[in-house]
């Protein structure tokens, strides 16, 4: 495929939207889930989505799909958190990605008003200062309020799976390997 020099535009290529999932789904990610609070309700769902746009200020940034529940209660000056999973939290993933568990119980914490999954490797708290229709969904930029993080493993996704890290000594090597399984 050639680029033009000369400002043209290209029509894009044609493919399916399973394509397109299945091609990204070979970046591999860490699983979140994003929560606030709402009318006296705790609200969340799972992301892979999500990344730091910015240290000065520090931002982070969360894609939310228009059709999610979660859509409609964010908006700018609305604060959101952000849970990085611990590799034994794949249930709540699930619960939180539309397949619900029954009778799991949901070890929320909360800082700044906002719940947060108890025991992930990392929770943030951002208040939504910009948001950008995207496609099918919007992204949201929050400034961080607050943040925290412990050492382990953590819950990857990778083509449409779940997976684990473990660490590995090498006699030879200094510090320790983290391989997929």
């Amino acid at each position: 495929m050639t680029v033009p020099t000369d400002g043209a535009t290209v029509a894009p290529v044609p493919f399916d939207s399973r394509q397109f999932r299945m091609t990204m789904g070979k970046f591999a990610t860490g699983v979140t889930i994003v929560t606030t609070y709402h009318e006296g309700q705790s609200h969340g769902m799972t992301a892979n989505s999500f990344l730091s746009v910015s240290l000065d200020p520090p931002l982070v940034l969360v894609s939310v799909a228009a059709r999610a529940r979660l859509h409609a209660l964010l908006a700018p000056g609305c604060r959101y958190g952000v849970s990085v999973l611990a590799d034994d939290q794949e249930a709540l993933s699930r619960h939180f990605a539309g397949r619900p568990i029954e009778g799991l119980h949901i070890p929320f914490v909360w800082q700044h008003g906002v719940p947060l999954i108890d025991n992930a490797l990392a929770h943030v708290v951002a208040r939504v200062v910009d948001a950008h229709p995207a496609g099918d969904h919007t992204l949201y930029i929050g400034q961080v309020e607050y943040l925290a993080s412990r050492d382990g493993p953590p819950l990857l996704f990778f083509a449409g799976k779940y997976g684990r890290m473990e660490t590995v000594s090498d006699a030879g090597a200094e510090g320790p390997f983290w391989y997929l399984w």
